[in-house]
């Protein structure tokens, strides 16, 4: 069958590779494949269409029956809408200061949302019991934003993994302090391949309330969801989404990706692939003199330290983002596109910058 005329042309080599993001690969062929499945004919808008409704029943096989999942557009709309359902108008949010939505997504939480984001300084973007006691405080105090939710990232923005008990340890803390729990999954997908669980095991199961659930960064188009893990402690979620400017008409352009991704092993096979590339690039990393790994590689990031001068000629050569310039610090992410020839091409290259 011939592909269908378009006006567009491509504008880039797709020959082109890097270590910047795992937003910069494209969509997976599964999920282009799912989107022409959705096209075609009439289907309801704003949400009320069969791929809306099917993707509840995918939600519960992870989640359980107690789950529903309303698609967003992105990330950001999707962690604005969560913390908002979980907060009234003076709540605060407790997160790392690491968290990204405390430094990656605009000041979006604070000022589309309302609240106040309480931030605690942590060594691997992990928050403890402990931690969160530093500003789990002054519920009674007109003159402080009240703590009523908690917030944490899996994988973290330093690509380190909760085990499971760990996140039942906040959720139990949380919950006994009277506050609710949110889960930015961006990468929830990298986190369960790494840990060798199912995403249940790790939020439902040990007391999670609400949940970001990512899909671009595993091989979606565009598209995320929130999903409700328990009913009682979101209010409010539909219009919550339509104030926030995140209610898609063409939803089933969202949720048939999911669907894709969801349904099978599709985010699963994605996910462990990256994981695995990121784990060739630490060891040919490692074997590099002059070079640190900072975090424990446990996801599909790699952080590194390594002479200034040589990152900036390494940039002309392999796109990547500095996460601490000044130190030296770096961030290499591996998507569900990289292959073993890309992760042996940069190290080859880093090792000739470092000689030269």
């Amino acid at each position: 069958m011939r592909s269908p005329a378009t006006d567009a042309r491509r504008h880039h080599d797709p020959e082109v590779r890097g270590f910047a993001s795992d937003n910069y690969a494209g969509a997976h062929p599964e999920i282009l494949a799912a989107l022409a499945l959705a096209n075609g004919g009439h289907q309801i808008a704003y949400g009320e269409d069969d791929y809306t409704d099917h993707l509840q029943r995918v939600a519960h096989s992870h989640f359980g029956q107690d789950a529903r999942a309303f698609p967003v557009f992105n990330g950001t709309g999707a962690n604005v809408v969560a913390l908002q359902a979980l907060t009234d108008r003076w709540g605060a949010v407790i997160c790392a200061e690491s968290a990204h939505i405390n430094v990656d997504e605009g000041g979006a939480p604070e000022r589309v949302a309302g609240l106040k984001l309480l931030t605690v300084p942590t060594p691997d973007g992990k928050l403890t019991p402990e931690l969160i006691d530093r500003q789990a405080y002054g519920w009674d105090d007109e003159h402080r934003a009240m703590p009523q939710a908690v917030s944490i990232t899996q994988n973290t923005e330093l690509g380190t993994v909760y085990t499971p008990d760990e996140i039942r340890a906040i959720c139990e803390h949380a919950h006994g302090l009277g506050m609710k729990v949110h889960l930015d999954g961006a990468r929830i997908a990298n986190a369960a391949a790494s840990l060798d669980v199912p995403m249940r095991t790790f939020t439902n199961t040990v007391g999670v309330d609400i949940l970001s659930c990512g899909g671009t960064k595993n091989g979606m188009l565009f598209g995320e969801a929130v999903v409700v893990l328990n009913p009682d402690a979101a209010r409010a979620m539909k219009h919550l989404r339509k104030l926030s400017m995140q209610l898609a008409s063409k939803m089933r352009f969202v949720s048939v990706q999911l669907e894709a991704l969801l349904a099978g092993d599709l985010w699963l096979r994605n996910a462990r692939h990256a994981n695995t590339m990121a784990q060739r690039l630490a060891a040919g990393v490692r074997a590099v003199d002059g070079v640190r790994i900072l975090h424990p590689v446990q996801a599909n990031a790699v952080f590194a330290r390594l002479p200034h001068a040589v990152s900036l000629r390494l940039q002309e050569r392999f796109r990547f983002y500095f996460w601490d310039e000044k130190a030296g610090d770096v961030r290499w992410m591996c998507s569900f596109d990289t292959t073993e020839d890309d992760v042996d091409a940069f190290v080859q290259a880093l090792k000739e910058e470092m000689a030269g």
